[in-house]
């Protein structure tokens, strides 16, 4: 599908969080540092604004103000093809009909196999997804759940009726309301935010997508729009945000974003990357510290087997596992695709978290976390992952620990 038309975001070469105070206007903020003001928090007393390297040289007008951040803008985060890879495997969407799924007309389980997607049935035996879904019968009704990503295919037929309000829709590297991918499937990260979203239908069949686009079709994306698009799926009430993407260096605009929302107890999941590195990736890295850590989770990814994934960043820092190989998912163009990632293995948690929320069981978010991480397999028995020992989290996602539930 093709994306938006409207006029191409304002994309700066820094960006920096400067402080607004009651009474400051746009033009006053502008006339102290320089540079432009891109948006504005005033409930939160902050301020986004966009430098050239010149402007950044010349010390943002720098004086009596104070800046809180200045960092690097352009194509800091990676996503789609440059973070997870998209195997050969690619058919027609057959069985792809999540709205009837979801409506109750279809069984999500026959027979021990999984109903829609049946390449999938060994990939959810393995967290227990089956008897998790019995017990959370829900299926996630009413959860809202924002994909910051690539985009979506909104008229792919997984998606129908399961998509968030259209005036809640976004586009911030187009600066539009259509959030449709945009490429060519197989090259960059096309069809990556697609996939994401319906890996966390799959799991979580009557969750609510709130689409939101600001990676380009190369997979790659502007702070400023990651921070925007985080800021907005708290305005638009999302109660979980997934994040399969990341940037290997810290971004404190991001990281102040996604600390505005778990503040508001909305749940933030991010991908590990998929650089087979022992450090995570930005954010998953703060993930576990710091004012967001009780609502971020950070995930990697591990096979059929519970081994680590060859591709999957590992660390001390690293919370949980999930499968994250050769999961199918839609693709644009009403086609069924498989990916593998690290980015594939964050939804199917986010997923998780969907459907508990969904019962409106009396836990909070944070001992949701909690309670999955504490209740993962284990994944160093036996010796096994022994050269990754505490470094892949508590373990495997087992979702098992629903049955626990009163």
């Amino acid at each position: 599908m093709a994306g938006g038309t409207g006029t191409t975001a304002v994309r700066p070469e820094f960006i920096a969080q400067v402080p607004l105070v009651s009474g400051m206007s746009a033009d006053n903020l502008e006339a102290a540092y320089g540079g432009q003001v891109l948006s504005e928090a005033r409930g939160e007393g902050y301020a986004l604004m966009g430098f050239s390297a010149s402007e950044v040289r010349g010390g943002l007008n720098a004086q009596g103000t104070r800046v809180v951040h200045v960092e690097r803008n352009r194509d800091r985060f990676q996503g789609g093809g440059l973070t997870a890879t998209m195997s050969a495997t690619r058919s027609v969407w057959i069985n792809g009909e999540f709205d009837t799924w979801a409506n109750a007309t279809r069984s999500v389980w026959i027979n021990g196999s999984f109903n829609l997607v049946p390449q999938n049935t060994v990939t959810f035996q393995q967290i227990g997804l089956e008897a998790a879904q019995a017990k959370a019968s829900n299926l996630g009704a009413g959860v809202k759940v924002a994909v910051v990503d690539t985009g979506v295919d909104i008229d792919h037929p997984a998606f129908a009726g399961s998509l968030a309000p259209q005036n809640e829709w976004r586009d911030f590297r187009d600066n539009d309301t259509n959030p449709d991918e945009e490429g060519v499937l197989g090259t960059g990260g096309y069809g990556h935010g697609t996939g994401v979203a319906g890996i966390v239908l799959q799991v979580a069949p009557k969750a609510i997508i709130l689409p939101l686009r600001v990676l380009g079709p190369d997979g790659s994306g502007d702070v400023l729009h990651v921070a925007q698009a985080i800021d907005w799926a708290v305005k638009c009430n999302a109660q979980i945000i997934n994040l399969s993407l990341g940037t290997d260096t810290r971004s404190n605009v991001v990281q102040d974003a996604i600390n505005r929302a778990t503040a508001k107890g909305v749940m933030v999941i991010s991908a590990a990357g998929n650089d087979n590195r022992s450090s995570l990736n930005y954010p998953a890295n703060d993930a576990m510290a710091g004012a967001a850590g009780d609502y971020s989770l950070s995930v990697g990814s591990v096979d059929a087997g519970d081994l680590k994934s060859s591709f999957s960043n590992y660390g001390k820092a690293l919370e949980i596992v999930a499968p994250g190989e050769d999961v199918y998912t839609p693709g644009p163009d009403n086609l069924l695709v498989a990916w593998s990632g690290t980015s594939m293995a964050a939804p199917v948690v986010t997923g998780s978290l969907a459907l508990a929320l969904g019962q409106k069981w009396n836990i909070s978010a944070r001992d949701m976390i909690k309670g999955l991480t504490d209740n993962a397999a284990d994944i160093y028995r036996n010796g096994m992952n022994s050269a990754y020992k505490d470094k892949l989290g508590k373990g495997r996602l087992d979702l098992t620990v629903f049955s626990k539930v009163q």
